[in-house]
């Protein structure tokens, strides 16, 4: 059985840090920066990168996109977390 969408961002929470929630809510801006931070995706710390950008980013560090220009800046589906989930190497219990 494939993880759910809130099993697969609690696994990615937990690979970074990140305590996991009860409830269901897409990543808050430190919780994103954590993700950039564990994947080794170079935040702009001069500045505060919003969450578009982050999003951006990570898409474009683990392949979801071809570049940083072409990556979408929307929150996560299923396909994107689990591609985020296994380059953390995150485990989820079912």
């Amino acid at each position: 059985m494939s993880p759910t969408v809130q099993e697969l961002r609690n696994a990615i929470r937990v690979a970074t840090g990140r305590f996991e929630r009860e409830v269901k809510a897409s990543f808050t801006k430190e919780e994103l920066q954590a993700i950039c931070e564990a994947l080794g995706a170079d935040v702009d710390e001069a500045g505060r990168p919003s969450t578009s950008q982050m999003r951006r980013l990570i898409r474009a560090h683990v392949g979801i996109a071809e570049s940083l220009e072409a990556a979408d800046d929307s929150t996560f589906r299923k396909p994107n977390l689990q591609v985020i989930a296994d380059e953390l190497g995150a485990s989820f219990e079912p």
